[in-house]
């Protein structure tokens, strides 16, 4: 077969019956096997534990979505070593091959699709399209991920020399941590797993405590693709009880994490530490948080400036790194503005999100609730709220989209990332003032400018400090091959995710001279 030129995955349209009828039917054989075990997996033993994690649904806490093995410190010890062993053989396999293993699982996840994302609804509480977008967004990583490994193992252009042989190739690190978020439990897992997997790096994949079952499945696909043993090891568990030893093991070679900025830092510290028998200097890609701002300056369209802001500040209850948790808006059309991103924000349903009506769902689990309403609070006392900001009745983490106004700038609101749906409105004087609070934050990831001054654009694109920039269009929807993904500063290392460097954070290259 073949392989043709990457695309991506197309989302699935559910106005149309067929897919309706596809999403509901996922749904009722999701229901039916909710409440599993899922043990272990080290060095391709299944391996179950006496204490286990239960994923609940955040719709509603009383139900068990699966009951997820509990690793220690011990199976870490065994994960590492069965990790070693696996890469004295997987390193040997040529990265073209190694591709076939993500083809092969990106055509089980659209064989499985709609299954997938019906567990995505029920794990994470996200809506119909969202859940579908993290599945496609996970294929996508197989397919991107796979042919850039093709690529990188061709041979790499040098300068020769008359009376020598030179060459130079990329070679796998060895075998290293990935610890990725609960927000997209398939998409990012899938990206940051694959990516080291197809260099040629086994993994310890310490999957997020909310979202375990995810996790589950997915090293159930990479299982059925045909990866051998010990190249994925599957270990969830609390981050201090397990997390902090694989960081810190002397056997761990590298650490991919996806998550907040305290945590972030917290590995990079440990993982700077040098353990004895340690024989490396350990690589860390971080991607962190965000405190996202869309720019609206008086020349912009409005109607699409609010569409834009009300998509990326409530798409999936706000729980995006990318997600806008600023608007920043020029005096001359706050006015104006302000009642069209109301009125939009009205109209956002909520609820139990497997009724496909429900824009909005719930937010992942108590202590998130939590959080996200100490903000809230404070923003009642130290702004004007305007929307939501109300606890709902009922079970599951439910919050109504929170809009506050006259938000000062360096407050506290303004500052921290809350992680949730609160869209804080900074009013300002004009577009130099804007610029100049969307950069003063110690966060650096996406944000989006709203005008038609090209001047202005140009100027956004040159001192904006974001990695991720989007013009007249929303924030959040960063599309592999397309959309290189990762922050400056507090954000993270900036790691490009679905970009043609990104694989290249796990390999290392050797460079060969043979004089003959």
């Amino acid at each position: 077969m073949t392989i043709k030129a990457y695309q991506s995955h197309l989302l699935t349209n559910f106005s149309l019956p067929a897919h309706r009828a596809a999403m509901s039917q996922a749904l009722s054989l999701v229901k039916s096997r909710l409440g599993r075990h899922y043990p272990l997996l080290i060095g391709g033993r299944r391996v179950e534990t006496p204490e286990k994690i239960a994923s609940l649904n955040p719709a509603d806490p009383a139900q068990v979505v699966g009951y997820v093995s509990k690793a220690d410190g011990g199976h870490v010890d065994a994960a590492l070593a069965a990790g070693w062993e696996a890469f004295a053989r997987w390193k040997q396999v040529p990265g073209p091959v190694r591709a076939r293993y993500l083809y092969k699982a990106a055509a089980i996840m659209r064989r499985r699709q709609f299954e997938l994302s019906a567990w995505e609804v029920l794990e994470a509480g996200k809506s119909w399209p969202e859940a579908d977008a993290d599945v496609a967004e996970a294929i996508d990583f197989l397919e991107y991920y796979a042919r850039q490994m093709e690529r990188l193992s061709r041979p790499i252009p040098l300068t020769p020399l008359g009376d020598e042989e030179d060459e130079a190739f990329y070679v796998p690190l060895g075998v290293g941590a990935v610890i990725p978020p609960w927000n997209f439990p398939l998409a990012i897992l899938t990206g940051m797993s694959s990516a080291a997997i197809v260099a040629g790096n086994p993994i310890v994949l310490k999957p997020a405590s909310p979202t375990p079952v995810m996790g589950a499945l997915f090293a159930e696909i990479m299982e059925e693709a045909g990866l051998p043993a010990g190249v994925l090891n599957f270990l969830p568990g609390d981050g201090s009880t397990i997390g902090d030893h694989l960081v810190g093991h002397r056997l761990t070679r590298f650490v991919s994490f996806t998550g907040s900025r305290e945590v972030g830092l917290h590995i990079n510290r440990l993982a700077a530490d040098v353990a004895p028998g340690q024989r490396w200097i350990k690589r860390v890609v971080a991607e962190m948080g965000g405190k996202d701002a869309i720019i609206v300056d008086e020349t912009a369209d409005l109607d699409a400036a609010a569409d834009g802001i009300v998509a990326s500040a409530f798409g999936f209850q706000g729980q995006k790194c990318s997600a806008c948790s600023r608007a920043i808006i020029v005096d001359a059309v706050y006015g104006e503005l302000m009642p069209k991103i109301l009125e939009r924000t009205a109209r956002l349903t909520i609820g139990p999100v497997d009724n496909p009506d429900h824009v909005m769902g719930p937010v992942v689990d108590q202590r998130a609730y939590d959080k996200i309403f100490s903000y809230i609070e404070w923003g009642k006392q130290h702004a004007r709220l305007s929307a939501g900001g109300h606890a709902m009745e009922g079970a599951g983490y439910f919050i109504p989209a929170t809009i506050f106004e006259d938000v000062a700038p360096g407050s506290k609101l303004e500052q921290e990332e809350i992680f949730g749906p609160v869209l804080s409105i900074i009013r300002v004087s004009d577009w130099e003032a804007a610029l100049r609070v969307a950069n003063d934050t110690e966060y650096g990831l996406t944000g989006s400018v709203y005008s038609k001054n090209r001047g202005r654009i140009e100027q956004a694109r040159a001192e904006l400090e974001v990695g991720n920039l989007y013009i007249n269009r929303k924030c959040t929807g960063a599309v592999v091959g397309s959309h290189p993904f990762g922050g400056f500063n507090m954000s993270g290392t900036d790691s490009k995710t679905g970009s043609p460097d990104y694989l290249l954070l796990f390999l290392q290259m050797k460079s060969v001279a043979e004089q003959f």
